[in-house]
């Protein structure tokens, strides 16, 4: 099934290589949207419900960790799986967002294996291996 992808980072070279990364992997994708913070993210959410939401965690405006609470939160977006894509390399860190809510986790930089490995750890059956 091909899939409908989500990407937030407040970093246009970040979206385009993640969505780079996504199409390399032979993932097969329906539509991949970029948002550019939390904010943003929510918006396009409700305009369309993706499949997953992949997102960075420092972004102006609203954070990733605000993104998942809200998603968490919102009976309406709580089945969306979100991965978290970011430099943070912590274990409380990553402990904090998938206690919030998070079902992966990928540091950059990362290889696009993992990226894969942890989309169908959480997406399963939806993708088309």
């Amino acid at each position: 099934m091909p899939l409908s992808v989500l990407i937030v980072d407040d970093s246009p070279l970040m979206r385009r290589f993640v969505e780079r990364v996504l199409r390399m992997s032979g993932l097969e994708l329906a539509e991949c949207r970029e948002a550019t913070d939390g904010l943003d993210a929510l918006a396009k959410i409700r305009e369309s419900v993706p499949d997953i939401v992949l997102t960075d965690i420092n972004m102006p405006t609203m954070d990733g960790e605000s993104l998942i609470r809200c998603i968490a939160e919102d009976g309406d977006l709580r089945s969306i799986p979100v991965i978290v894509i970011s430099t943070d390399r912590t274990e409380f860190r990553k402990s904090r967002l998938m206690e919030l809510g998070a079902k992966g986790y990928v540091a950059k930089p990362f290889n696009p294996e993992i990226l894969r490995a942890q989309l169908e750890r959480v997406l399963g059956s939806l993708i088309d291996v």
